[in-house]
């Protein structure tokens, strides 16, 4: 089981190493377009856009590490206080009951969201923008991809804390 965590929390890893590259894009454009926009007085739409995709693609791909790592929202009053083992046991239950439905059901609904503006080649509906509107829309589907990847991952380590085996 142990390898199988591993091989999962190295997929995470690849994945938050390629997302932070996304970040670097961002605050290029970002600063590209504030100097455009004030030294010029003028912006364009795909500037614009490509803002929106870089920050939507960067939000969505990088929820399985944000989850990996913890940092992502969640109401601890009462489970900070719990021990090792109880946590593991709602995250388990959480994992199975919440996570996996959920992430099932944004994968599948998303696909055909994606699959659908790509087979019409949607792109931005305003004049000079960006084409290929599609890859954001498949990166919802990707996104929840690498989350359950990661959802599996942290049930399988909860698993190991509850039967006490490999940690």
């Amino acid at each position: 089981m142990q390898h199988i965590i591993n091989v999962l929390d190295r997929i995470g890893e690849k994945i938050g190493s390629v997302v932070s590259w996304i970040a670097v894009l961002l605050a290029i454009v970002i600063g590209l377009d504030v100097i455009i926009r004030y030294v010029f007085q003028f912006t364009y739409v795909w500037i614009i856009e490509i803002e929106i995709y870089a920050f939507g693609m960067m939000f969505l791909l990088a929820s399985g590490y944000t989850f990996k790592y913890e940092k992502h929202v969640r109401v601890d009053v009462f489970y900070a206080k719990l021990s090792k083992k109880r946590k593991a046991w709602i995250d388990l239950v959480g994992g199975v009951c919440l996570l996996v439905p959920w992430c099932y059901v944004v994968i599948v609904s998303s696909w055909y969201y994606g699959l659908a503006s790509f087979l019409i080649k949607e792109s931005s509906p305003q004049p000079g923008g960006l084409p290929a509107l599609f890859v954001l829309k498949f990166c919802i589907t990707l996104g929840f991809v690498f989350l359950l990847i990661q959802g599996v991952s942290h049930m399988l380590k909860s698993i190991q804390i509850i039967f006490n085996k490999d940690m």
